[in-house]
């Protein structure tokens, strides 16, 4: 393995002193790697990469476009503003997969077709882009990805056709990404609170791992398809998660029904307090933020930077502001109606409809028994 290694990298090391590639030979195979889901968030989604092999030359590489460095000065802040820096590198296929295969996770290639000449031009334009500022790109969540960065590149490749999305395009990016994130209860939440309102619209944009596989295993050229060979080179193992009663929302209910049992216009306060600095800062990423996915956060009127003020205001103004926010929810409710994540929601907005009545100087149970009344 040793040897492969050292061996590509004098190829590419001779290729940035000389501008000249090797010669790929007829042998050659260009090869798609998509990459099973991980446990760490980053890797939820899977993974993309490209493998250029070469038996002849004795070059078996992978160029993965899914580097990011944790050291990055301001990492977080970068990554939360939407301009952090993600590149390209290039590696033995041996220590590619060999990750791969210490997690566990799948690894499928697809073998495209491809005459030399195109096998050419995409080893010769890989090699240009990583020993250029070409390397560098801005991570975008669905606009500019590792599988949205090789689906371009083999588009200018494939000039016949273009992979784009095959998978259903009438559900919404939130719907799409919502099963990704089963036994994974704070990531679903966390996610779905920061996401807002581009993530409502139709997924039509090619841009997780599994979509380029099939649009690739689905493309033609002249009636026939562009993958010469499908093969399993790391059998996954589905991982089973047992129950976790901290992982799960029945935490989040039981935090809320203390604070419901509780009775305290201090405790509630304090809820609404905190509540309201999420909103704020829902608010604030939305206007700091090049993520197209936190814009136009609804979620902010579930948790409502107008809650900042309740500790600190008195009787009358407390129940304008009360009011105006249960008006406020009440949209929210009628947005969220036909949202997947409402389930894991309707607890925040059941406590806050609750605690924003009480304050209010009414009594939420007395309400909801003169409304039945009413109606009977």
């Amino acid at each position: 393995m040793a040897k492969k290694l050292l061996l590509a990298f004098f190829i590419l090391f001779s290729f940035s002193s000389f501008s000249q590639n090797p010669q790929l030979s007829e042998s050659t195979q260009i090869s798609l790697l998509t990459c099973g889901r991980g446990e760490e968030l980053y890797s939820t989604f899977g993974h993309t990469a490209l493998r250029i092999k070469d038996d002849n030359n004795q070059l078996d590489i992978v160029y993965n476009y899914g580097m990011f460095d944790f050291r990055t000065e301001n990492f977080y802040i970068k990554f939360v503003k939407g301009d952090l820096q993600y590149f390209m590198n290039v590696t033995s296929f041996d220590d590619f997969i060999l990750e791969y295969q210490m997690d566990k996770r799948e690894v499928v290639e697809q073998v495209l077709i491809l005459p030399l000449s195109k096998k050419q031009q995409l080893f010769d334009s890989l090699n240009a882009n990583l020993f250029s500022t070409e390397k560098y790109y801005t991570y975008k969540f669905i606009d500019r990805n590792c599988t949205t960065m090789v689906a371009n590149k083999l588009n200018e490749i494939y000039k016949e056709i273009k992979f784009e999305k095959v998978d259903d395009k009438s559900i919404s990016y939130r719907t799409l990404l919502y099963p990704y994130f089963d036994n994974y209860f704070w990531y679903k939440l966390g996610i779905n609170i920061v996401f807002g309102a581009k993530t409502d619209k139709d997924a039509e944009k090619l841009f997780l791992p599994v979509e380029l596989l099939n649009s690739i295993d689905k493309a033609k050229v002249d009636g026939k398809s562009v993958v010469a060979s499908k093969n399993i080179i790391v059998t996954g193992e589905n991982i089973n998660h047992e129950f976790s009663f901290l992982n799960s929302i029945y935490v989040i209910i039981l935090g809320l029904l203390i604070i419901l049992i509780l009775n305290s216009k201090i405790v509630f306060k304090t809820y609404l307090f905190f509540s309201g600095i999420l909103g704020l800062m829902l608010c604030l990423i939305g206007l700091y933020s090049e993520h197209q996915e936190v814009l136009w956060n609804y979620n902010a009127l579930l948790f409502n930077p107008l809650f900042i003020l309740l500790p600190f205001l008195k009787e009358s103004s407390l129940k304008k502001i009360t009011l105006t926010s249960l008006v406020l929810l009440l949209i929210y409710c009628i947005v969220m109606l036909n949202k997947p994540h409402l389930v894991i929601i309707l607890p925040f907005i059941v406590t806050n409809v609750y605690v924003l009545i009480k304050l209010n100087g009414r009594n939420p149970i007395q309400l909801l028994t003169t409304i039945k009344k009413n109606r009977a």
